[in-house]
């Protein structure tokens, strides 16, 4: 399903989030199985499902991984069950310095300061990242498709690495 024509939008990875929750509930007014409380129980099942669809499309559409990941399946590029790495060992010499420092948050003379910092890092890296995705997710080529699969690869690993300092982070101070 293309969730993107569900929503009425142009598959874009910058999309309008509040727009986005506009047409949802807009959506789920439409289908929302109890508007069908007295119709058939294939029309009960329908409505179910529509309803299913609309769920799962606003969860993809509002993530901007999953967006991210959704256009490629568009185009043929499936992630949702890979396991492919990141080979780019620029990325994976980062990677491993933000490790080291999530491992030295608790020995720091001054934790707020480091964990601002990889706050900082962190948004950093991923906005340039999404930048360079929204370009190359807009391509029909092969190639650039498979960059941007490289692009949400790193991503996720960015996503990841911010869920793990928010709990250091939670840990450290409750």
């Amino acid at each position: 399903m293309n969730y993107f024509e569900l929503f009425s939008f142009t598959p874009t990875y910058q999309i309008d989030t509040a727009l986005l929750a506009e047409r949802y509930r807009e959506l789920q007014r439409a289908v929302h199985p109890d508007k069908f409380a007295n119709a058939s129980e294939q029309d009960k099942r329908i409505a179910v499902q529509r309803t299913a669809q609309v769920n799962d499309g606003f969860s993809t559409l509002k993530d901007p991984i999953l967006r991210a990941e959704h256009m490629l399946s568009l185009n043929g590029i499936d992630l949702k069950h890979e396991s492919t790495t990141v080979k780019d060992t620029h990325f994976l010499m980062q990677q491993m310095e933000w490790r080291e420092s999530l491992e030295d948050i608790s020995d720091s003379s001054d934790p707020d300061a480091v964990i601002s910092d990889l706050h900082e890092s962190f948004s950093d890296y991923a906005k340039q990242i999404a930048e360079d995705l929204s370009g190359l997710l807009s391509s029909t080529n092969e190639a650039e498709l498979l960059q941007a699969a490289e692009l949400i690869r790193k991503l996720k690993f960015m996503a990841k690495l911010q869920i793990e300092l928010e709990r250091i982070e939670d840990a450290l101070f409750e």
